[in-house]
């Protein structure tokens, strides 16, 4: 486990989004354990979602469901996501799905 985590550290460090959700998922302990550091791991999704990923975007909700996020936080958390999605957009993306969506 802990050989797994410095390999996610290391993907995030390089800009991997995944890997950077991954840790969120981690510092919260979702395997059930309580002590779960929750400022680590909100900071984690937060980057994963300025970088575009929408499942951290989620977590980043029900998080704030839970009172565990400020509102401030999410609401910028959704300004980055947002802009990070705008600027991955362009016509051949947009025509690629297009013909993705018409072939077998």
């Amino acid at each position: 486990r802990v050989k797994s985590k410095y390999h996610m550290e290391q993907a995030a460090i390089g800009g991997h989004p995944i890997a950077r959700h991954n840790l969120g998922c981690i510092e919260c302990n979702l395997d059930g354990e309580v002590n779960g550091n929750i400022e680590r791991a909100k900071r984690h999704l937060i980057i994963a979602a300025v970088q575009g990923y929408d499942l951290s975007m989620k977590m980043l909700l029900a998080m704030f469901k839970e009172g565990l996020v400020s509102k401030d936080d999410l609401a910028a958390a959704l300004r980055a996501n947002q802009a990070a999605v705008d600027a991955t957009k362009s016509p051949q993306r947009d025509a690629a799905e297009e013909y993705d969506q018409y072939s077998c």
